[in-house]
């Protein structure tokens, strides 16, 4: 007994030695054997993912997986007919007075005539757009030989000769003091963000993905739809508040599906992708409002498709993750099953039964978890600061452009083509740097080129737009790996929800660019932008990686799951510390086989950190025994 109590502290100490060993050679310099001891990680933890592995006996990315990231592709596409057409209903229009009273004393006045009749001049020889002369009974060599002195308002509304198209400003003549009404569809967008943020995301939560996917479409379907037989611009507001619940309630919905759904890096790429195909909508929107004449038209034109796309939703699965946490394990089945039946795959017996948990119970979870749970109230306020960021940053450069008075067709255009390749570029650096560094990067450089634009003198008018371009191609960036890694530090539980949480911060941002801005002409709106981004940077550093880590279910996290280390070597010495406890408590057997494994000579650094690697997924914690039994 006591030579194994001897042999046993020898073995401590070898071990010990070990640890330090394994701690000073971890070469963290060493760019290729860090992502190494990142990949071989990840591959251990996607073993032990068990519906991971599900995933992969039924094909990660096979047709149904196509299937499913194409269907959320094309509403991604039509929903920015809903959400960014009021931009182009909006364009300024120089309205005069309705004077075709006096056609009735002389019929036969040519446009120009009977202006130049009726309607006061400005200082510089221009038609006054908000007055007329008072109508009098005279005839017309009266009027002609003696003129009109006495003005007013306009008295029997506008007419736009000008103008080429029909737009809301035409419409309902927001002109000549109801210019407040413009704010006001904005300010009613804004609303319907925030509500529907918040409502779509709480119910994603309760009632599933799908159905709240299938209520964002009819959304579409009926306001949208709709918009192009409203008769008043008050009905014009009401759809559009509806309307922009639909679109918030689609994006948050869609995107926890996809990542759902996928495992892996599928989950970064098809999320990229539909944000890819959300920027070719609005270049797409573009043209047809360049080439459309009427404003109703392009309503027509994002709804129309929206028929058979619902026809055709039945082809959609509601997410299996989410049927398991409200305890739907027999429908998760069977959803997983279908997806195999599609993809021509098989899954084993052994990995549906342990999807079954014994005695398992609807995870229950509130919003106000958000706030009793410091790992979800740490997500919600370092991502929530981030989505701010972003937002107040797009409002204030677009703002900044349009101030420059360039055509709305290239504000919208220029950004939207240059976003295409800063997504597509984001799928290499999440592979290789992982969601944070990629964040980080991405804010980083959006804060140099704030910077940049704050000692750019206004008379270099062409480099400013340069550098307002390159900053909405880092921004573009920004909003893809927002919505990647905030989905992925969500539990399944209450994703939608933490993802409508962070939502409502993009509104604060909106609100905040555009009372800013109006406020000041300076420089102090894009000074604000570098400060957002450094307090993002700061926020963001308070969460963990996710790269390549398996979705959490629950709101149970662990400690290494909230607690990102401050570098690798603490990290494997943390994890050597635990197996040389667990060894006071081993059997021979095991004893043995450590005995075995720590007398190996690490011939490199490679094979060093490789095995390291190995006993990562090993790590248990101490076992507390009995006090009456002996060690």
């Amino acid at each position: 007994m006591k030579e194994d109590q001897n042999s046993k502290t020898a073995f401590r100490s070898q071990n010990s030695r070990d640890t330090h060993r394994h701690e000073i050679s971890l070469p963290s310099d060493n760019w290729s054997l860090e992502m190494l001891l990142r990949r071989l990680k990840a591959i251990d933890a996607k073993r032990d993912d068990k519906f991971a592995s599900v995933l992969g006996a039924i094909g990660e990315f096979g047709p149904f997986q196509w299937r499913l990231v194409a269907l959320t592709f094309i509403p991604s596409i039509l929903s920015t007919f809903f959400m960014f057409s009021h931009h182009f209903l909006l364009t300024a229009q120089k309205p005069y007075c309705n004077t075709s009273w006096i056609l009735e004393v002389g019929p036969n006045l040519t446009e120009d005539e009977q202006l130049n009749l009726t309607l006061p001049r400005a200082p510089n020889g221009s038609f006054l757009t908000c007055l007329m002369y008072i109508p009098v009974p005279w005839d017309l060599d009266s009027i002609i030989h003696f003129g009109l002195n006495y003005t007013e308002t306009c008295k029997f509304g506008w007419i736009y000769p000008f103008a080429h198209t029909r737009s809301l400003i035409n419409e309902f003549d927001l002109v000549c003091g109801n210019e407040l009404y413009k704010e006001t569809g904005q300010t009613v967008f804004m609303s319907g963000i925030l509500t529907g943020s918040l409502l779509f995301g709480f119910l994603s939560d309760k009632l599933g993905r799908y159905p709240i996917i299938l209520l964002s479409l009819l959304g579409f379907l009926i306001f949208g739809f709709g918009t192009a037989f409203v008769n008043s611009f008050y009905q014009y507001l009401f759809f559009r508040f509806f309307v922009a619940q639909s679109s918030v309630g689609y994006a948050i919905c869609s995107v926890s599906l996809v990542m759902e759904w996928l495992v892996g890096e599928h989950r970064a790429q098809a999320v990229i992708l539909q944000h890819c195909f959300f920027t070719i909508g609005v270049i797409f929107l573009t043209g047809f409002a360049y080439k459309v004449v009427h404003w109703r038209l392009l309503f027509l034109l994002g709804s129309m498709p929206i028929f058979p796309l619902i026809c055709s939703i039945w082809l959609l699965r509601e997410s299996p993750r989410w049927l398991m946490v409200r305890g739907k394990i027999e429908e998760a089945k069977k959803v997983l099953c279908y997806a195999a039946e599609v993809n021509k795959k098989t899954i084993p017996l052994n990995l549906l039964n342990e999807l079954q948990i014994p005695g398992m119970k609807v995870t229950k979870a509130s919003i106000l978890d958000f706030y009793t749970n410091h790992h979800l109230f740490k997500v919600v306020l370092a991502m929530g600061c981030v989505w701010f960021t972003v937002s107040y940053i797009s409002f204030t450069l677009s703002l900044k452009m349009n101030d420059f008075g360039l055509d709305i067709y290239f504000v919208q255009v220029v950004p939207s083509i240059a976003a295409v390749p800063a997504r597509l570029c984001c799928i290499i650096l999440l592979e290789y740097f992982g969601r944070k560094w990629t964040l980080n990067l991405t804010l980083f450089l959006v804060t140099f080129m704030c910077l940049f634009l704050l000692f750019l003198p206004e008379e270099l008018k062409s480099t400013i737009i340069l550098m307002l371009v390159l900053a909405e191609f880092s921004m573009a960036g920004t909003v893809s790996i927002f919505f990647i890694y905030t989905a992925e530090l969500l539990p399944t539980v209450l994703r939608s929800t933490g993802l409508g949480m962070v939502s409502i911060a993009w509104t604060a941002g909106a609100i905040s660019s555009l009372v800013i801005f109006k406020q000041t002409k300076t420089q102090l709106p894009i000074f604000f932008c570098c400060l957002c981004c450094v307090l993002a940077l700061c926020f963001s550093s308070l969460v963990p990686e996710t790269g390549n880590r398996p979705l959490r279910d629950s709101i149970g996290y662990c400690s290494r799951d909230s607690i990102e280390p401050k570098d690798r070597s603490k990290d494997v010495s943390t994890v050597m510390m635990a197996e040389k406890s667990m060894s006071d408590v081993a059997t021979d057997s095991e004893v043995t086989k450590n005995t075995m494994f720590n007398a190996m000579t690490f011939k490199s650094k490679a094979d060093s950190l490789f095995n390291m690697a190995l006993e990562l997924p090993n790590r248990q914690l101490p076992v507390q025994l009995p006090k009456d039994q002996p060690p």
